[in-house]
């Protein structure tokens, strides 16, 4: 008898085990008989009750989910190669209808791979580059040095946001009866291929460079004028210095002359002193060391010379 309690209790610890099940708050779950739904989602946490041993808990995520597309060469409309890469986020709305279309996560990634790339796809396809990369038709900043040498931005008609709902709305359209909800789809990166790429930056080098040889001749006409000024300005001042020492020196020789007539006036001994100072003075500059002088005895030189000590030696 003690042993078929103890069967009794163990029997009924597995029946409770196998017939009571906790959904948490952050899943919502579906019960099956035989692979079948048999009730409706169960969508609240708690303690739930289902048969034993013959009914199975499916149990899905409530939180957002995650889609992470592969980067895509795409061709636009215009026939430009480009990388795509877009991502997005969406959730099961309808855990009943997820289950019998999708089963599982793992089936609606790959359903949403064939539906978000497909749009994305078509989406680029019907339009061109520029409003693929481009937004809205916003005002560029230009900078004052390099104004002339933007030559503005193309208009836009569509733009990428649009194209981005685009795609999230048609998206949205081929999901609504797989039990899920497109939350969100984004552009991660839009790239060229790598040959248009290299072509993109050659010209943004010789761009650059155009600009750059723009400024150094601006830069030596500046320098050239600056110095043109020096130039002058440096004549102006050295024509000026030369103009005060002249004037200095007419002034100077001016009062030494009348120095000179003022001595001169006095007396005849005075005007003797004055011819014997310039004789003299015209000695220093008209004789060296090298110099020889044939003079006639009636001359100015030879008077004082022959009136001093010098002459007499």
């Amino acid at each position: 008898m003690r042993y078929f309690y103890i069967f009794l209790v163990v029997f009924g610890a597995i029946l409770l085990n196998s017939g009571v099940f906790v959904v948490n708050e952050r899943h919502q779950a579906i019960i099956t008989r035989l692979g079948k739904p048999v009730r409706e989602p169960i969508t609240t946490p708690g303690l739930k009750f289902k048969m034993p041993f013959l009914e199975k808990v499916h149990r899905f995520d409530k939180r957002f989910l995650e889609w992470d597309g592969d980067q895509n060469e795409l061709p636009t409309k215009d026939k430009r190669f480009i990388w795509v890469d877009t991502y997005a986020r969406w959730r099961i709305s309808d855990p009943l209808l997820f289950f019998q279309r999708l089963r599982d996560e793992r089936g609606a990634q790959m359903r949403l791979d064939d539906i978000l790339d497909g749009e994305t796809r078509n989406a680029i396809a019907n339009n061109n580059l520029v409003e693929v990369i481009r937004t809205s038709n916003r005002e560029p900043e230009v900078d004052p040095l390099t104004a002339d040498d933007e030559s503005g931005l193309a208009p836009i008609l569509v733009g990428r946001e649009v194209i981005r709902m685009e795609v999230l709305t048609k998206a949205q359209t081929r999901t609504s009866d797989l039990g899920i909800e497109i939350l969100d789809v984004q552009f991660k990166r839009i790239n060229y291929v790598e040959e248009v790429r290299l072509k993109v930056y050659e010209r943004m080098i010789a761009e650059r460079r155009r600009i750059a040889d723009r400024f150094r001749s601006e830069g030596q006409g500046e320098a050239s004028r600056i110095l043109g000024e020096k130039d002058r300005e440096l004549k102006r001042i050295q024509s000026e210095a030369y103009r005060t020492a002249q004037e200095i020196v007419g002034r100077a020789d001016a009062e030494a002359t009348q120095i000179y007539a003022r001595a001169y006036d006095r007396s005849p001994d005075s005007r003797a002193f004055y011819e014997y100072v310039r004789t003299m003075e015209s000695y220093a500059t008209t004789l060296d060391a090298e110099t020889s002088l044939i003079l006639s005895s009636d001359g100015e030189f030879y008077k004082f010379l022959k009136q001093s000590d010098l002459g007499g030696n």
